[in-house]
């Protein structure tokens, strides 16, 4: 187990713990001598002594939590022997749309649920795919959550690459996603599989019999797509709306046709927790078997961070008595 701190000057802020002591001690004088006149007894020892001893207290744990201590262990990495998944993030220029311009786009929204779909599925080897009018895969099924989360914010991004077509209001095609099954995406010793589609659902329909029969061709893959839309977002170019986009209202009844067709849900944005359940649900339980090691990371400052009300809370509760 290896302790360091990312910020060690950090630990400087603890300093300024000297001040309410140097203000304390001030107060504490003045008090004595307007006691001596009115003829008032000193009060107990430890009440000062308390106070003093919560104002260091306070001023060293907000030191600590600004020096960012952090605890690294390595433990044993499980990993299971029959199941794959893959997240699919919509890379369409429309995942670009969001409430105003200061608000957090679509498509950074739909990283964000990736990330926490993957954090959810621990001992499942997980791949990334984009896709728009066609499916390209950067990171095949594994255990490594940090390889995934780098591919997730390095390697793709909005028209990173852009469709093969050119351009149009509707640039995703559902019909894609076909290609993780006839490309094989998945190992053929996996027999749970899942894929998570993450988009905004503004795709060209999903049509013919192909896809769903690829998708329910034993072992099967099952689906859970996450839509991330809302009806008032628009796509900005600077300060301004980007007068050739507008939201599909279809869109939920676009994926709603797809999961039905492949035998998938569909869930809201604001529904991730469901989505996450809903996941887990389809890869159920199976066995698993060591490979390698996992390190672990513990970040202790906001805990520390926390721990500063405990002593003001006591100040608090002493300026009472």
């Amino acid at each position: 187990m290896d302790f360091t701190f990312l910020t060690p000057l950090g630990a400087l802020v603890a300093l300024g713990g000297v001040l309410p002591l140097l203000a304390l001690r001030r107060a504490h004088r003045r008090g004595r001598v307007v006691r001596v006149r009115v003829g008032l007894s000193e009060p107990p020892a430890r009440l000062l002594g308390g106070a003093v001893a919560a104002t260091a207290a306070a001023a060293a744990l907000l030191g600590l939590a600004a020096a960012q201590p952090r605890v690294q262990w390595m433990s044993e990495q499980r990993v299971r022997t029959d199941a794959e998944a893959f997240v699919v993030v919509d890379t369409s220029r429309s995942m670009l749309a969001r409430a105003d311009r200061g608000a957090p786009v679509r498509y950074e929204r739909a990283r964000e649920a990736a990330l926490k779909v993957r954090a959810s599925l621990d001992e499942i080897p997980v791949g990334v795919v984009s896709f728009t009018d066609r499916v390209l895969p950067h990171l095949f099924p594994s255990a490594d959550a940090a390889v995934f989360e780098a591919t997730l914010t390095r390697s793709i991004g909005v028209d990173k690459p852009p469709p093969q077509g050119t351009f149009v209001s509707t640039a995703t095609r559902l019909s894609a996603l076909e290609s993780i099954i006839s490309r094989r995406y998945f190992t053929p010793t996996s027999r749970r599989r899942l894929v998570v589609v993450i988009s905004d659902g503004e795709s060209i329909p999903l049509s013919g019999p192909k896809i769903a029969a690829a998708f329910r061709r034993p072992p099967g893959v099952d689906t859970v797509f996450l839509h991330v839309w809302d009806g008032a977002e628009q796509v900005y170019d600077g300060a301004q709306p980007e007068p050739q986009y507008s939201p599909d209202p279809r869109s939920r009844a676009i994926l709603d046709a797809a999961a039905a067709a492949l035998g998938g849900r569909v869930f809201a944005e604001s529904e991730l927790d469901r989505a996450i359940e809903a996941a887990r649900e389809a890869l159920g339980e199976g066995p698993t078997v060591v490979r390698g090691q996992r390190q672990n990371r513990l970040a202790l400052a906001p805990y520390l961070a926390g721990a500063v009300f405990l002593p003001l809370a006591l100040l608090l509760w002493r300026r009472d008595r």
